[in-house]
């Protein structure tokens, strides 16, 4: 069934990855059903409490604001734990369990080792250059570490700063801000397309850094993120150099997705036209459906910028390093990016943040199991309904 394979962490993998989405759309569940296909399926690990009633209940009525964020911070890697233990499993032994951890949030060291201690297979990091993720790992050798990065300048920025801590990433993930959904690797909107981001450029430019430092080409396979829908692209990119792909939005809306069936609708119809780019509370350009919320709030967001001012977290959570609502920066998005997440993966249409990549979906808007996917993306073969050979 498939000609190539992925090699992390000593096992080979199809190479199809799914990409981490958060707050709780891509948590045991759907994580151990791609690992399951002999996949690399990935945990998100922010605020993943709210996929556990008890949890959220041992925080409710806590008003201090000390009390509350180190309560919540606790429960929390409680919940990451829970997750990945039951997507270990769901994936019985095969393929490859990570967890996602974005630099840009607070708690990013502590979930960091709370994923190792849990037998956490992989850590991938975005959001920020993972210069420190060799140190968090450092107890936990075996665990394989993948850095999210858009341009070859990050790439040879990591890779010099981890060889001189006698690191090398087991890989690493291109994401092409001009098609993924969510927080994008750019400085700014303006920044999107961006020709440094172009995997052709990205792909060549890395083969010489490579040779530069002395890396052997496929020592650090690249997989490459964003816009990836169809089984001729994935075809296309391995040819190119690629080691394999990774997706999201198409695996949000599986069947297997954590996310309330509300959540997977709202992405599987959204058209072109629905979807925007805006600055994010973290200060990163991110893309989403416009949703009631997303279109009332930019509306609105040179007015809430204007009153900008620096306040105490509206969560009590203080999830983020940088946060333009709490931290008064005016330049930035001003809404609770925690609350609105969480609306959205319990299925609030109307309050909710929904992020989704640019490009179409593979299946349209049906929702689909994640061996359909999958075995579309490698074979090209379209879904049969009862169909749901493991693929391996």
């Amino acid at each position: 069934m498939n000609e190539q394979w992925l090699t992390l962490a000593g096992r080979r993998l199809v190479p199809v990855v799914q990409g981490g989405m958060g707050i709780g759309i891509s948590a045991h569940r759907l994580a151990g059903t791609v690992a399951r296909h002999n996949g690399m399926g990935t945990i998100a690990s922010i605020d993943l409490r709210h996929h556990h009633p008890d949890l959220l209940a041992e925080v409710d009525g806590l008003h201090t604001p000390e009390g509350k964020k180190a309560a919540i911070e606790a429960v929390n890697l409680i919940a990451l734990d829970r997750e990945i233990r039951a997507a270990k499993a769901i994936a019985d032994g095969n393929g490859l369990v990570a967890v996602n951890v974005m630099k840009a949030v607070s708690a990013h060291a502590s979930l960091v080792r709370q994923a190792c201690e849990s037998g956490a297979d992989a850590i991938v990091m975005g959001a920020g250059l993972p210069l420190d993720l060799p140190e968090l790992t450092a107890s936990h050798p075996g665990v394989a570490l993948i850095p999210i990065l858009s341009d070859s300048r990050g790439v040879s920025l990591v890779l010099r700063k981890w060889m001189k801590k006698g690191r090398l990433p087991d890989a690493i993930v291109i994401e092409h801000p001009a098609h993924a959904g969510g927080h994008l690797g750019a400085s700014r909107i303006e920044e999107l397309g961006d020709a440094r981001f172009s995997f052709d450029r990205v792909l060549a430019e890395c083969r010489e850094i490579y040779a530069t430092l002395g890396i052997d080409w496929g020592r650090v396979p690249l997989i490459v993120a964003g816009g990836i829908h169809r089984h001729e692209q994935v075809r296309h990119w391995l040819e190119q150099g690629a080691a394999g792909v990774q997706l999201g939005t198409a695996f949000a809306v599986t069947e297997e997705s954590d996310a309330h069936p509300a959540f997977k609708a709202v992405l599987a119809s959204a058209r072109p036209e629905d979807i925007a780019e805006f600055t994010s509370v973290a200060g990163l350009p991110a893309r989403a459906v416009l949703t009631p919320w997303l279109r009332k709030y930019l509306s609105r967001e040179t007015a809430l910028q204007a009153k900008a001012k620096v306040r105490q977290c509206l969560e009590g959570f203080d999830c983020l390093q940088a946060c333009g609502l709490r931290d008064g920066v005016a330049r930035i998005g001003q809404f609770c990016i925690d609350l609105k997440l969480a609306q959205a993966v319990r299925g609030d249409v109307a309050r909710g943040l929904f992020f989704r990549g640019r490009d179409p979906l593979p299946f349209g808007e049906r929702i689909r199991p994640v061996a359909d996917l999958m075995r579309y993306l490698l074979t090209g073969e379209q879904p049969d309904d009862g169909d749901t050979t493991v693929l391996a």
